[in-house]
């Protein structure tokens, strides 16, 4: 199994989009590569952390890949605006690749390249190595599981058939 954290805007749609992969066998939504340890949701509303809101993915790798994953995660995102996705804007709403195994630095970064041509404007996904990844509030997870017209920019429709569970 392997273990990949994602950041694409509001992390509700971004942990409800991945749960229906095959392959993806456990997700947890919370707080990346922020400034302190243990932040809680209000002091991301308060600006006093920098925590990108992600997801963290366990999947395996004999059924997903690590660029399929990517792959997925550019049908929702706009990977060329900083600090915002869909309605939701704020530096916890950036989009971002957090690696755990060095050895996916060289497939997320030619991912990126490959991505590049598709757009006019530079890609500003972050990618870096997780510095840091704390669970949020028990009520953030699985929060569109809990509550299926809650808020979401991601289009869950965008799996196919096929890629779901």
């Amino acid at each position: 199994m392997k273990r990949i954290v994602l950041a694409g805007g509001c992390f509700w749609g971004v942990e409800a989009y991945f749960q229906q992969l095959k392959g993806v066998s456990k997700t947890r939504v919370g707080y990346a590569n922020g400034n302190f340890a243990n932040p809680k949701y209000e002091d991301l509303l308060a600006h006093k952390a920098t925590h990108a809101e992600a997801v963290d993915i366990t999947y395996d790798e004999n059924d997903i890949s690590l660029d399929t994953l990517l792959s997925h995660m550019f049908r929702f995102i706009d990977p060329t605006i900083l600090d915002r996705q869909g309605h939701d804007i704020g530096h916890q709403y950036r989009t971002g690749v957090y690696y755990v195994d060095e050895s996916d630095l060289p497939v997320i970064k030619s991912f990126m390249s490959k991505q590049q041509p598709f757009y006019k404007k530079p890609i500003v996904v972050e990618v870096l190595p997780l510095q840091g990844f704390y669970d949020a509030e028990e009520y953030h997870q699985d929060y569109l599981l809990k509550n299926p017209f809650g808020y979401c920019h991601v289009d869950l429709r965008l799996i196919k058939p096929g890629e779901k569970k």
